[in-house]
């Protein structure tokens, strides 16, 4: 049984002082971290206070990107040292806004997963098609090249220590969402790509998530299929309440 995993990416919101109010808001009323690990991935200004105010609680703190090196001459970024250093548990990477943005590439993010291995800091690897690749067809095919390249050279040992996030680009902040059975089957063939890589055990193992416009009245129909792990979510974790309702969906799934 695969423990669900609800993370929130913040992306661009939130002042410091509304980011502490959630986190207050929100660390007495997490469900217990035995049935639902709960995530927060916030602005990396704020990270490390964020750490300590949730320090007694079972709520993780996560970034949004990171470099793949430790330091060096790479203005505005911020190293896996530096989060390591802050006890940051949790790393967004391959998310299509930066793949789009900022022109991340394959080979880029799958040395961030080998970083933040190093470091002990959990990746959650995004993966996802266009509304183009969609219609054509070339969803799974297009995944599956992510994932193989985000992977490449892990031991299946290491791939416990990662989470995927199926995010159809399509369906980020649109108020599109795929249905819960289109999800569930591309997050079977992620898990099917890692059962051809490595084996079964491996496969059914690691956690996948579902992100695209997940909100707390989707959320259950989503977590009850067979290959959704939890969700990445954007929108729907900016408000404590809406983000408690997600956790207790996924503790109760």
């Amino acid at each position: 049984m695969r423990k669900p995993i609800i993370a929130g990416n913040w992306k661009m919101f939130k002042t410091f002082e509304e980011a502490i109010q959630f986190v207050d808001a929100v660390q007495d009323k997490l469900p217990s971290n035995e049935k639902v690990d709960a995530v927060v991935c916030a602005p990396a200004l704020y990270l490390p206070t964020l750490v300590q105010v949730a320090s007694e609680s079972e709520l993780a703190i996560g970034a949004q990107t990171m470099h793949y090196e430790n330091e060096g001459a790479f203005t505005g970024e911020i190293s896996p040292a530096q989060l390591a250093s802050v006890e940051v548990d949790y790393v967004i990477l391959g998310h299509s806004e930066r793949r789009e943005y900022y022109n991340e590439t394959d080979d880029a993010i799958n040395k961030k997963v080998v970083a933040a291995l190093a470091h002990s800091i959990v990746p959650i690897i995004c993966c996802g098609e266009t509304l183009e690749e969609r219609e054509a067809g070339t969803t799974e095919q297009k995944v599956a090249g992510q994932i193989k390249a985000a992977l490449a050279g892990f031991e299946a040992q290491q791939i416990e220590h990662m989470v995927i996030a199926y995010e159809p680009i399509w369906a980020i902040g649109t108020g599109k969402t795929a249905t819960a059975d289109d999800a569930n089957q591309v997050c079977g063939a992620i898990r099917a790509v890692i059962e051809e890589l490595y084996d079964a055990e491996t496969a059914n193992a690691v956690r996948i998530q579902y992100g695209g416009s997940v909100k707390p009245d989707n959320i259950q129909e989503l977590l009850a299929k067979e290959h959704i792990d939890g969700a990445l979510v954007g929108g729907a974790s900016l408000q404590p309440e809406s983000y408690l309702t997600l956790l207790e969906a996924a503790a109760n799934a």
